[in-house]
Order: C-alpha cells, then sequence, then structure tokens
C-alpha cells in the first residue's frame, strides 16, 4: 500500500510540472500544435486517394430547423476525379474543407430547386472556388429554370466583396473573371411529355436531372449519377412520386429527403402550448410536401435500389439515441440497409463492382 501511495505521489507530481510548463510555455506549445494542425490540413484533398468509381460525401444533412450537428442540405459526388456538389445548404462549404474535399476542384454545383435552405450557402461556395482554385472563370451552377436569377442575386450582393479581394490581392492571385457563379438553366419537358433531361453525358459521366413533386414549389427535381457502372440518385425534396421511382431504377444509392411525422407533431404540440400558433401552423404545413421515412423505404424497394440513405433530417436529431423513433417501421418496406445520414459519412461504390463501402471523413 505504501508503494502504491509513492507511485502516485510522483505521478502527482509530474503531472504538476508538466502542467506548469506547459502553462510557462503556452505560447509556445499552441504554436507547435497550430503547426501540426496545418501540416495535416492545409491543401488536404481526399480525392486523389479513392478508388475510380463513384462517391457519396454527404456534406450536409439537416433542414431549416436548427441543428448543430448538421449543415445545411448538400451532397457532394466524386466520379473518378470529378468534383460535384447537390445543393449548398448553410455550413457545408465549410464541412467540406473539414472532409477533405476542395471546393478550388469543384466543376459544378448542382442545385435541385430555390427553398432557402438549399441555396443559402451559394456564396461561400462561389468565393471558394474561385480563391482557392484561382478560377478564371465563375462556377458553373445548374439547376432547372430560374437558377439564372438565384445565382445573378448572390453575385449582385457579393460584387463589393468581389472588388475588395481583386484589389487586395491582385488580378494574379484573385482573377475577376472567376468570381461569383453562371447560372446553368435547363428545363424539363411539358407535362406528359417524360420527366427527365440530361444534363450532363461527358467522359463516362452521366447526370441526368427527373422532375419531382415539391409542390407549391416548382419546378424541383432530383439527380441521378451514372459512372462505370455504378448509380447514386439524391432525391432533392418531394412527396413520394412514380418519377423517383422510375428515375432510381436499379440505382446503387438512393440519397433520400426523410421527415418523420410523429417527431414533427412533438414541436407541433411544443409551439401550441407556448402560443407560437404561427409556427405550429408552419409544422402542420410541411407534411405536405415532404416523404416519411417509411414512404421512401417504400420508394427504394419499388426502385429495387440496393441501399436507403435518409437526409434533410426532420425534425432534428442531436442524438442517435432518437434515429429508431425517427426511422420508424421503414424497414419492414425496404429489404436493404438503411442508414440515417450524418455529415461526415462518405459512400464509396468503386467503378465495376457491386460493393458499397462508408466511412467518415470527420
Amino acid at each position: 500500500m505504501r508503494t502504491i501511495k509513492k507511485v502516485l505521489t510522483v505521478l502527482a507530481g509530474l503531472a504538476l510540472i508538466v502542467a506548469a510548463l506547459l502553462w510557462l510555455f503556452q505560447k509556445e506549445a499552441g504554436t507547435a500544435l497550430l503547426q501540426r494542425v496545418a501540416h495535416a490540413n492545409v491543401g488536404r484533398n481526399i480525392i486523389p486517394t479513392l478508388p475510380d468509381g463513384l462517391h457519396v460525401a454527404l456534406c450536409g444533412t439537416g433542414s431549416p430547423f436548427p441543428d448543430p450537428t448538421r449543415a445545411g442540405p448538400c451532397t457532394a459526388v466524386i466520379a473518378g476525379d470529378r468534383l460535384f456538389v447537390v445543393d449548398a445548404g448553410e455550413g457545408a462549404a465549410r464541412n467540406m474543407g473539414y472532409m477533405g474535399l476542395p471546393l478550388g476542384k469543384m466543376e459544378a454545383l448542382l442545385l435541385t430547386h430555390f427553398h432557402s435552405d438549399h441555396i443559402d450557402g451559394l456564396g461561400p461556395f462561389m468565393l471558394q472556388h474561385w480563391g482557392l482554385g484561382t478560377a478564371t472563370t465563375p462556377l458553373p451552377v445548374y439547376g432547372p429554370t430560374g437558377v439564372e436569377k438565384v445565382v445573378d442575386g448572390f453575385r449582385a450582393a457579393y460584387v463589393l466583396d468581389y472588388g475588395y479581394r481583386v484589389s487586395h490581392h491582385t488580378e494574379k492571385i484573385m482573377p475577376s473573371g472567376g468570381s461569383g457563379g453562371k447560372g446553368m438553366p435547363f428545363a424539363l419537358p411539358a407535362a406528359g411529355q417524360g420527366d427527365t433531361v440530361v444534363v450532363l453525358d461527358d467522359k463516362g459521366l452521366k447526370i441526368t436531372a427527373f422532375r419531382v413533386n415539391h409542390s407549391p414549389v416548382e419546378p424541383a427535381v432530383g439527380y441521378r449519377f451514372d459512372y462505370q457502372g455504378r448509380s447514386v440518385v439524391i432525391s432533392g425534396d418531394t412527396t413520394p412520386t412514380p418519377s423517383l421511382v422510375a428515375a432510381a431504377q436499379g440505382a446503387d444509392l438512393l440519397v433520400h429527403e426523410a421527415l418523420q411525422p410523429k417527431l414533427v407533431k412533438v414541436l407541433e404540440n411544443e409551439f401550441d402550448t407556448k402560443n407560437m400558433g404561427n409556427l405550429a401552423h408552419v409544422m402542420r404545413d410541411i407534411l405536405t410536401y415532404h416523404t416519411t421515412p417509411e414512404q421512401a423505404a417504400t420508394q427504394a424497394q419499388e426502385a429495387k435500389v440496393k441501399q436507403l440513405v435518409f437526409n434533410h433530417i426532420v425534425p432534428p436529431l442531436p442524438i442517435r439515441f432518437a434515429y429508431p423513433a425517427f426511422v420508424g417501421d421503414a424497414a419492414k418496406n425496404f429489404s436493404g440497409p438503411i442508414t440515417v445520414g450524418e455529415d461526415g459519412m462518405l459512400f464509396s461504390l468503386p467503378a465495376l463492382s457491386s460493393a458499397i463501402e462508408k466511412k467518415r471523413l470527420m
């Protein structure tokens, strides 16, 4: 017993000495620590480390609700060495930096629709594409008819900022021609004449937009990516719709929005109790243009997809303990794996394979 006490006394003494040294040399230790962090993270780019194929990175799985664990809607898709981003929710650009996905390498951004939570992070995406990539042309932003108005509006809001940066850093570092974005609108076929349009077909990658039902939001689309025998579908915001089932046929991975009415009801009741009737009304309204986890699972089963991932999580789920309540009975409707999406997840679909590998990037 006496020996144990001596050992504990020595250890306590050593701990005090270490603490005193850290306090005395806090500036030096802090600088050294930051140097290590900078060395590990500056210029980080995971794309060359990934095998050829499709890779889906969840850069934002949240919604308009405040959620400290989730940025606004954003899904990055890597096809070979090409980086695309679907939707630009608030905080998502920062997440991509944490994940080692360099926005300077982003080839294009695609918007599913123009609700604020899907576009409110567009400014940082355009700025980082320009500054990190020393871009000489604006960021292409694809979307259904109307996208040019959204992009032009952001460009107008940032025009003074762009001028400051060129003036401060010079044209060589921040070429003025690369600032902002360029809206690249596409039109869906007229009603009754089809629900899809090919947005890009180049170097083995095909991106197809398909009509979804997010009424009264119109137009609204989802996207399918096909590359090297692998396929990924991103639903956008929608109610259950046959066009999504048709577009997702046989896909390896379906990233689908989900709203759990039973949990939204909890918020509705709380708003009513606290005399916040306007927000209680909103809780009832949002049920009419989203998809429940159970409905999304049924759509996945009908489309014969391999795996289902939920994003645009409503309501917020700050703890994983609540996931079963959110998923509800979805597993009864879909025979494949189901994942509640979290920011930082990466799903890898190697070329000409059936494997789907999941890991975390942050």
